[in-house]
């Protein structure tokens, strides 16, 4: 029997969507191995969101009572609890928490990992791991030799199920252990008010906002259907926005359900931050601009005039 270890994550008092994609993921490896999942969820409260977590697969909600973030901390409950628990597998989430902690829990458990990824199969007994490779431009199908495997799983890129799991809940006693650092002080810079990396929806802009002025155009759109606000590189290079809604190679890699490119004309470095979106829509005057070529729909169009009527109706719909 092979046990799947889940960690989950709590922001500001609330379960994250990425926990429960995490725990869907979990629960449809566990069942296919012959095993349980159980989910480990680490922050003051925890066990309140034991429900949420057993409605999407948890067969056990692990709680940790801790009140603030730390990887080393993080690292080392996980590690114990694993090692407790005898967890073969470990899926844990691509979030900028995680990606701090995953690769520290696989030194002390081991273990090989494989970040960022997009899906898990089960093939022969074996559990592959499927992620993008290159910009994006192709994906690798891997495989994890070692005894304990850990994987992290990139937001949004995973359908929350609704096979339930029992949803016993457990303290456990594992502690933060020796932790060497602290972290002193968090400065926060304000960013999107939705963020980016687990946005169902972005709004991006780009070159062909013509300057700084035009971006709370965006952001009233943003603001209407509940979406993040992100940016290309020549956007931000420009100033016209903070380096926070970078979209891209070298900003942020999202997996939004749909992706509104406004003003963008498709670089390969911009493509390889938003490529895995489910939907695209791009909004350019330039019809041979590269982005149409991998958009879902396309409207070549002046963006000043369709970004307006698109918020006026959606105002409408909306209420």
């Amino acid at each position: 029997m092979a046990n799947v270890l889940v960690v989950g994550e709590i922001k500001d008092g609330a379960l994250k969507k990425i926990s429960k994609e995490v725990t869907s993921t979990g629960k449809k490896i566990a069942s296919q191995l012959g095993g349980q999942v159980e989910v480990l969820l680490i922050g003051e409260g925890a066990d309140k969101f034991a429900s949420e977590l057993s409605a999407v697969g948890a067969d056990k909600v692990i709680t940790v009572n801790l009140a603030d973030f730390n990887p080393e901390a993080y690292a080392n409950i996980i590690a114990g609890v694993a090692k407790e628990k005898g967890s073969s597998f470990i899926i844990l989430p691509h979030t900028g928490q995680g990606k701090d902690y995953s690769p520290r829990v696989a030194v002390k458990l081991g273990a090989g990992i494989v970040a960022d990824v997009v899906e898990l199969k089960v093939d022969g007994g074996n559990v592959i791991a499927r992620k993008p490779i290159y910009s994006g431009k192709a994906f690798a199908n891997i495989q994890i030799n070692t005894g304990v495997k850990v994987f992290t799983i990139r937001p949004n890129s995973q359908e929350v199920g609704s096979t339930a799991g029992a949803g016993a809940i457990e303290a456990s006693s594992q502690t933060a252990g020796d932790v060497k650092t602290k972290i002193a002080s968090t400065e926060l810079s304000g960013g999107n008010k939705v963020q980016l990396t687990e946005a169902s929806i972005i709004v991006s802009g780009g070159r062909g906002l013509k300057g700084p002025e035009n971006f709370p155009m965006l952001q009233e759109l943003c603001d209407t259907i509940g979406a993040a606000l992100g940016a290309s590189r020549a956007a931000v290079d420009a100033g016209w926005i903070s380096h926070s809604h970078q979209v891209g190679q070298t900003g942020k890699t999202v997996s939004p359900n749909c992706y509104i490119a406004c003003g963008i004309s498709g670089s390969i470095q911009h493509m390889a931050g938003m490529g895995s979106s489910k939907y695209i829509v791009a909004i350019n005057k330039d019809g041979d601009a590269p982005i149409f070529k991998v958009a879902t729909f396309g409207v070549v169009a002046d963006l000043f005039e369709v970004v307006p009527a698109v918020t006026k109706e959606f105002k409408k719909v909306l209420g």
